[in-house]
């Protein structure tokens, strides 16, 4: 017999979904977003008018493959219901994975120590129907050896400044963080960029990626690519990469969501 929450529960859920037909996650006015198609799957679910928060922010067009988000209900529902209910509202590019009971106290966005990205690249003279959705295409010969050196200039406690634009880094109360993965590889025709890190600012992962590509098509040295990072200049980096491309893969806590909740 299924197990009811008592009322006034914080439940937390993983989400899978595909960007493509949404203006990001957080919920904006007159525009689809992930935010606000979960909510209105939670009112159909619920009766409740539910605001969640997203532990990872995406930008429009961005993927999730475990995006984790928390709400409050006073629903007594099973635990399941927020899995299987929710799937019935959402549309099909969105689905909930897992869903936990969490503690009142449990903040996806703050408690989170780190978050994964991954970037996918065509290498390809030739597009292709069935990647062209989650791929960007590049055509040319890429030194993947010369990217990874420009990797590791990433890795560790950097001010990353020069990744964001000068109206960005005015928002932005702190542009330092600390990046603990930072590695290309390659698999056939096919090129992954994987980085994390304990956050990232607005457009990072996208303009690192871009900057990336200049270095593996020879239009900037590995040296170049660190100076860069060192300048602490905004808007050097780019060009921003195209948001099909970047997926958020993971979001990574102290324990498992279903403990340490």
């Amino acid at each position: 017999m299924a197990a009811y929450l008592e009322t006034g529960a914080r439940i937390i859920i993983t989400v899978e979904y595909d960007g493509t037909n949404y203006h990001g996650s957080q919920s904006q006015v007159n525009a689809p977003t992930i935010q606000g198609e979960i909510e209105k799957a939670l009112k159909k679910l619920t009766g409740e008018r539910t605001r969640i928060k997203i532990a990872s922010r995406t930008d429009a067009g961005v993927h999730a493959w475990g995006q984790v988000v928390s709400l409050d209900t006073k629903a007594k529902l099973p635990l399941k219901s927020f899995i299987d209910g929710l799937n019935h509202y959402l549309p099909q590019d969105i689905a909930v994975k897992e869903a936990y009971k969490g503690e009142q106290s449990f903040d996806v966005r703050r408690r989170a120590v780190s978050r994964e990205y991954r970037y996918y690249i065509l290498n390809s003279q030739t597009r292709s129907p069935l990647k062209q959705r989650f791929f960007w295409r590049i055509t040319g010969n890429l030194d993947i050896a010369a990217m990874n050196r420009a990797c590791q200039t990433l890795i560790g406690r950097h001010d990353f400044a020069s990744f964001v634009s000068s109206a960005e880094t005015a928002r932005q109360k702190r542009t330092v963080r600390d990046v603990f993965k930072a590695e290309i590889t390659q698999d056939g025709d096919m090129i992954i960029f994987d980085i994390i890190a304990n956050s990232f600012l607005p457009h990072q992962v996208r303009n690192t990626i871009g900057t990336l590509i200049k270095v593996g098509q020879g239009k900037m040295t590995a040296d170049e690519f660190k100076n860069m990072v060192e300048s602490r200049t905004p808007g050097l980096a780019g060009p921003t990469a195209p948001a099909n491309g970047l997926f958020l893969m993971k979001v990574n806590y102290p324990g498992p969501l279903n403990g340490d909740a």
